[in-house]
């Protein structure tokens, strides 16, 4: 089911009027190439309700295979819009995430932006704590005790959908964004490239620029390889295929 930004708010609002919860992948180039190679971490990403194209070379190679996708829905940008549709519907969000006291800060933001938002509860957890005894359950537990109806995770893939599918057992009726590093661009830390950049597929270079030693290995050794190799093989099973008689 290919949804716009807004579709995708709606559907998490009737979700929440249901009583029916999910989780939200934002599958961007670094989590296509993963998933390709891992059948693990594809059936992570397939065990969410949604799975949204965060990343416009995702978006033009499912175009290039047939896919009516209606656009790029990042996870930077549903940050606020389903918090501005919590916020409407009376609702909680926790943030889980960030460097210490940057899911604080995103939670202030984001209550000041949209009144009416409670915010739950933040918190940012030690780097290498879900491979500590204990740590990954008592994240679940502080989440858990705070019952939020949104759930943002900016904890990077896959251990963003790893704490997601610990935490919906725990609370079945919240909604999970992965959001990468949606937290910290809420919280003002850095901000997003121009709209149009972000349109013509630019928006990685302008992150680059921002963060260039922890992003240099994996946009241009890993991410760019691999989006070249998708969208021209892409281009060329179609090729085929219409040509096939």
């Amino acid at each position: 089911m290919a949804l716009t930004e807004t579709e995708v708010a709606g559907l998490v609002t009737q979700g929440w009027r249901d009583g029916r919860g999910g989780s939200i992948v934002t599958a961007n180039v670094d989590i296509v190439r993963a998933a390709t190679r891992d059948p693990g971490l594809a059936a992570l990403v397939a065990e969410a309700e949604l799975v949204v194209a965060d990343g416009m070379p995702v978006v033009w190679a499912a175009r290039l295979a047939g896919l009516a996708l209606p656009d790029r829905v990042t996870g930077a940008s549903l940050v606020f819009t389903l918090s501005e549709s919590a916020a409407r519907e009376g609702r909680s969000v926790f943030l889980l995430g960030g460097e210490p006291g940057v899911a604080r800060t995103a939670g202030e933001v984001l209550a000041g932006r949209f009144p009416g938002l409670r915010v739950a509860g933040s918190s940012s957890p030690p780097f290498g704590f879900e491979r500590e005894p204990g740590g990954m359950e008592e994240v679940v537990a502080e989440v858990r005790a705070a019952a939020p109806d949104l759930v943002l995770v900016g904890l990077g893939f896959p251990k963003q959908e790893r704490v997601m599918a610990a935490l919906r057992p725990e609370l079945p009726r919240a909604w999970y964004l992965g959001c990468g590093a949606g937290i910290p661009m809420a919280a003002g830390h850095f901000r997003r490239a121009p709209r149009a950049m972000q349109r013509a597929g630019g928006e990685w270079i302008f992150r680059l620029a921002l963060e260039p030693r922890r992003l240099v290995r994996r946009y241009l050794r890993d991410d760019l390889p691999f989006a070249l190799r998708l969208l021209a093989g892409t281009a060329w099973r179609r090729l085929i295929a219409d040509h096939r008689p």
